[in-house]
């Protein structure tokens, strides 16, 4: 398995978040030529009080959001606009830890008229993407990001979700 879900709000175990997980993560490395068999994902599906917490302690904003990722490593681009290198297989197989907010995921995925699962999918495929070096903080980046995203979810029969 790719993805180590730890469950930690019980409402995850209801929906199938490691199901869901699982399929994101595969689906993001295999399109980027990544073997999902050679890396590994820690993930933790928690609530909102949990991941505001986190929220706090690691960007200094007091707030729940919908997911989180920490990468193992630094890894980013430069020039912007252009894709992030690769990890190299044989190296550390892990890529990192996400963190999920079961609340503000539901609130979103009904706000946007969207299934859990979609909406959770491009969530896990955008937080993956992130320990990967993928960002959307300058507008270059944010638009290869998004393309790349958009090609994972189609890829899985999921509309643009932008």
């Amino acid at each position: 398995m790719l993805t180590e879900v730890v469950i930690e709000d019980v409402r995850w175990l209801d929906v199938g978040l490691s199901t869901w997980a699982e399929r994101a993560g595969v689906a993001t490395l295999t399109h980027l030529g990544l073997d999902p068999s050679d890396w590994a994902i820690g993930m933790l599906a928690c609530d909102d009080a949990r991941i505001a917490v986190l929220n706090n302690e690691f960007r200094d904003m007091p707030t729940p959001t919908n997911v989180l990722s920490w990468p193992s490593e630094a890894r980013g681009v430069d020039p912007p606009g252009t894709r992030p290198d690769l990890p190299v297989r044989g190296a550390d197989p892990d890529l990192g830890d996400i963190a999920i907010a079961y609340e503000t995921c539901t609130r979103e995925a009904e706000a946007a008229g969207k299934s859990l699962g979609d909406h959770v999918t491009h969530l896990v495929v955008h937080a993956v993407l992130h320990l990967l070096g993928y960002d959307h903080v300058r507008d270059q980046d944010a638009t290869v990001m998004e393309a790349t995203e958009i090609a994972i979810l189609g890829k899985l029969g999921i509309s643009d979700p932008y």
